[in-house]
């Protein structure tokens, strides 16, 4: 009498039973395969044509490259902040008007120009041409004003430099 006969377990069911495990077994090798296989491409794109010491080399030429990217990436910063700091002081608004100074001189030689910083704060220009001369004048500007009375073509210069982009 066999273990099944004495349990009563018909058996055929027992080998339709591990019939189904073997072929159970079949597609998950056949997966595993394909995965194995999947992986092996990635493997041998990501090593090249190197070995495991280039591969290494390469790597660490890259971690200095990476660390040479932090160094110029804090200068560039600090210099960006020392810039931003200087241009409040420097010229950024300009304004320029050409015109005779005395009706019978042509050409307009004469100019006004405005020049003005990020807070309105700057200086006129006024050259006067004639046939004597040349007249040169200079007027501060604080905020956008000028405590001294400026001729029309002055006052057009300070608002073109005033609607400078």
């Amino acid at each position: 009498m066999s273990i099944c006969e004495y349990h009563g377990i018909d058996l055929e069911y027992v080998v339709w039973g591990l019939a189904g495990a073997v072929v159970l077994l079949l597609i998950m090798l056949l997966i595993n395969i394909g995965m194995t296989a999947r992986l092996k491409k990635k493997y041998k794109k990501f090593m090249g044509d190197s070995d495991a010491k280039s591969l290494e080399e390469r790597i660490t030429g890259y971690l200095e490259q990476f660390d040479d990217l932090i160094e110029t990436n804090y200068t560039n910063k600090s210099k960006i902040e020392r810039i931003e700091g200087q241009m409040g002081i420097t010229f950024q608004k300009i304004g320029l008007v050409k015109y005779d100074a005395f009706n019978e001189m042509g050409g307009k030689l004469s100019f006004s120009l405005a020049l003005l910083n990020e807070k309105d704060d700057g200086f006129i220009i006024n050259a006067m041409h004639s046939r004597e001369g040349c007249y040169t004048y200079i007027k501060e500007i604080i905020g956008g004003k000028s405590i001294i009375v400026l001729a029309s073509e002055e006052k057009e210069a300070l608002d073109m430099a005033l609607k400078y982009k």
